[in-house]
């Protein structure tokens, strides 16, 4: 009898656990870290990864009551970076931070061997992709563009920050969506990406509006599109049209960023994270500034809720890469089904 209730409270306790239920001791969500914390942004200083997590870090330092260092450790499409946290000391005070999609599909690239469930997510903003160009190109619009890829296939030059970036994932998705080729050239990051188009080193652009909007608003790049199903409306330039208005049937995606914690840190590291995103992340006024003035979408989360709010971006880019001929592994086997 007495098995068989125990066998009960461990089901119960499991379940619970599983939806993130089981309550924290108090004292487990008061980490007090006694020494900084770095956070390693996986690009050059500049992207839409650098640019949050500068902000989101100002944020903890406050609640932490420590010195947040930002450390910008590009290479590889983010890859070299988040392996040095992956494979460094899980005392909690070293994080990783970028694109969800990007942590949730280095395996399928081959790039580094993780998935999602080996971090904990600790979400501050989406961000969407836009389609730009130079202005002395002769492309005003997505069908000029689609003409040329169709008319010149493998010419026109794209520059993104690299295989596993969320332009790369843009481009890639129009490309397939359009029936058309490109060239794609890589860089180390999202900023330059964008500085090379401006430069005219390539013809367009796919990265993130956050990265871009700065050059859009000084006519620097002209905007076609922005891969989303919405328009993408930032004070100081015209609203900048949804690609589904030419590509009706292009599949869009919430491309969330934020913090990324190694799985085997101190519990309450955890703890005290969980707490300061709920109480304050959610509702902080810097990132919502941020957002508002970039043209990101404001959207704290953690947890269970920011592993589901995220999967279908990592779905997306890990069969971009699958049906591209990218891939070095089926991410069926690695638990990411075919949308």
């Amino acid at each position: 009898m007495q098995g068989k209730l125990a066998i009960r409270i461990a089901v119960a306790a499991f379940a619970l656990g599983t939806l993130g239920l089981v309550a924290q001791p108090a004292d487990a969500q008061n980490w007090k870290p006694t020494k900084p914390i770095t956070i390693i942004v996986p690009w050059a200083a500049g992207g839409s990864t650098d640019q949050v997590i500068r902000v989101t870090a100002a944020e903890l330092e406050k609640e932490l009551g420590q010195k947040i260092v930002v450390v910008n450790q590009p290479g590889a499409s983010g890859s070299i970076g988040t392996k040095s946290v992956l494979e460094g000391q899980k005392d909690g005070y070293t994080w990783a931070s970028g694109a969800a999609k990007d942590i949730g599909s280095y395996a399928v690239s081959g790039l580094l061997d993780t998935t999602s469930k080996d971090w904990d997510f600790y979400l501050a903003v989406a961000n969407q992709a836009v389609i730009s160009v130079n202005p002395n190109t002769p492309y005003k619009s997505v069908a000029d563009l689609l003409a040329a890829m169709k008319a010149k296939p493998g010419q026109v030059s794209f520059a993104t920050a690299g295989v596993n970036s969320s332009g790369h994932y843009g481009s890639e998705a129009l490309s397939r969506a359009a029936g058309a080729t490109y060239k794609h050239v890589s860089y180390d990051g999202g900023n330059p990406a964008v500085i090379a188009t401006v430069a005219g080193e390539t013809e367009v652009t796919s990265q993130l509006g956050v990265e871009q909007i700065e050059m859009i608003r000084g006519k620097r790049l002209r905007a076609l599109a922005v891969l989303a199903d919405k328009p993408l409306v930032v004070d100081g330039v015209p609203p900048i049209e949804p690609i589904t208005k030419t590509l009706p049937s292009f599949r869009t995606e919430i491309n969330y960023f934020g913090i990324f914690v190694p799985k085997g840190v101190p519990a309450e590291v955890t703890a005290t994270l969980n707490k300061i995103w709920e109480e304050k992340i959610k509702k902080s006024a810097a990132l919502q500034k941020y957002s508002a003035d970039k043209g990101a979408l404001f959207d704290p989360r953690f947890g269970d809720d920011a592993k589901k709010a995220s999967f279908p971006a990592i779905q997306g880019a890990a069969w971009i890469l699958q049906e591209g001929g990218k891939a070095k592994i089926n991410p069926e086997t690695i638990g990411i089904p075919k949308p």
